[in-house]
């Protein structure tokens, strides 16, 4: 385990990284692996093997990323030949190809046209309205932590998962007693450890309560975004059954499991460094600021900023053939020197909002600001109303999901 603010060195690493599967487990949660570091030094744009045996280009800088992600000839479209896939076998790439792409996987006007149906959800006065809810759900489950008789508790069970779990599903209009049916397929869907028939039956499982779902909204529309969709979609004449289905199943994934995994590990970041809580505490008017800086911190999905090029495309001195696979890490890139002074340091005054944890260009983060209402929500009020709050166990006995898809802590003892 390396300390909360050592960086590895990048001597440390040989210089052929042949052998290297990429995206590379992460060993501690406060640290990059040793191999980004070497690469972003020595060799920013990089051919690797990426699990699974293909090949595909790396990207480990920032400026070169941002580049790479608002470039137009860099494509999303999952289901093209190239496209990177960390770990997939052939049958889930006949899957991807299959099945309607959700909206992180659409290009250009189809792209825009599916964000723009959407963008309205997510608002600056739609999230203001629901702000005092999300304050309201927060305060209910940290009631339910306080009432622990033995003042001890998971807060991944407690805190982290309930609360964008209870928010989505609001939001979207899914029933919230079905949140452990849909957070374990998406446990297993973010999992590089599941085998990939198991995967399958997942992605079955969770498109088909959708369709179902769907299907009662249609009969009894609500007040939620699901209901509204259909609504504008019948009065476009578009209603694409399936389509929708992959909108839906993007926004509950995506909605609560990213950030579940920001409040522990945001946590664990804090607590982890008492003087930069200390000054949380003293002035929660940094709170944004911390969100930004814990974001930028973890970077917990890494990956999902893989592209295909769809011409010849030269980034940092290199070309990207047509064809050819590129993934900007989102982990390496927040830790950029030429970007972040100092960045393995957990800095809440940093106040950088040029990271990469939201992705960049068109396919930012659609939710992101969400995202952000809840992180703020939750750690102003988790560490006003339980000042004493600390690990019950010693980091290196904290239980992380080091191979995951989304990065986070599998389980956070806590004490008060």
């Amino acid at each position: 385990m390396v300390s909360v603010t050592e960086a590895v060195p990048a001597t440390t690493v040989p210089a052929e990284l042949d052998d290297v599967a990429f995206p590379v487990a992460r060993a501690c949660p406060f640290a990059e692996p040793a191999e980004y570091a070497w690469a972003r030094e020595r060799s920013p744009v990089r051919k690797v093997r990426v699990r699974g045996g293909e090949e595909a280009w790396w990207v480990s800088r920032l400026a070169e990323g941002r580049t790479v992600l608002a470039d137009p000839r860099f494509s999303s479209d999952r289901r093209r030949d190239g496209f990177p896939l960390p770990g997939a076998d052939k049958a889930v790439r006949e899957r991807f190809r299959s099945q309607p792409p959700s909206m992180i996987g659409m290009d250009g006007e189809q792209h825009a046209a599916e964000r723009r149906a959407l963008i309205g959800e997510f608002t600056v006065k739609r999230l203001a309205a629901l702000r005092p809810r999300v304050q309201e759900i927060v305060d209910g489950f940290i009631d339910d932590l306080l009432a622990a008789p033995d003042r001890s508790a998971d807060l991944v069970r407690a805190l982290a998962l309930p609360v964008p779990s209870l928010v989505i599903c609001e939001l979207l209009g899914v029933p919230y007693a079905d949140h452990d049916f849909f957070q374990n397929c998406t446990a297993k869907l973010v999992s590089r450890s599941t085998p990939d028939d198991e995967r399958g039956r997942a992605v079955d499982d969770l498109r088909g309560y959708l369709s179902d779902l769907i299907t009662r909204k249609e009969a009894e529309p609500g007040d939620d975004l699901f209901s509204r969709q259909l609504a504008r979609r019948r009065e476009q004449g578009e209603l694409d059954r399936p389509g929708l289905v992959s909108m839906a199943f993007l926004l509950l994934a995506a909605g609560h499991e990213t950030t579940a995994n920001m409040i522990s590990l945001g946590v664990v970041g804090l607590l982890s460094n008492p003087d930069q809580l200390a000054a949380l505490r003293a002035d929660p008017g940094r709170t944004p600021m911390a969100v930004e800086e814990l974001l930028r911190y973890f970077a917990i999905v890494e990956a999902a900023t893989a592209r295909v090029a769809t011409e010849d495309v030269e980034i940092g001195g290199v070309t990207v053939a047509a064809g050819e696979g590129i993934i900007v890490s989102g982990l390496s890139a927040n830790r950029d020197p030429a970007a972040f002074p100092d960045p393995a340091t957990l800095d809440i005054a940093r106040g950088a909002r040029h990271h990469l944890a939201f992705g960049y260009g068109p396919h930012q983060c659609l939710g992101q600001n969400l995202a952000r209402l809840e992180l703020q929500i939750v750690f102003d009020t988790l560490f006003r109303r339980v000042p004493t709050l600390r690990l019950a166990v010693p980091i290196d006995e904290v239980t992380f999901k080091p191979d995951a898809v989304i990065y986070g802590a599998a389980e956070l003892p806590v004490t008060w």
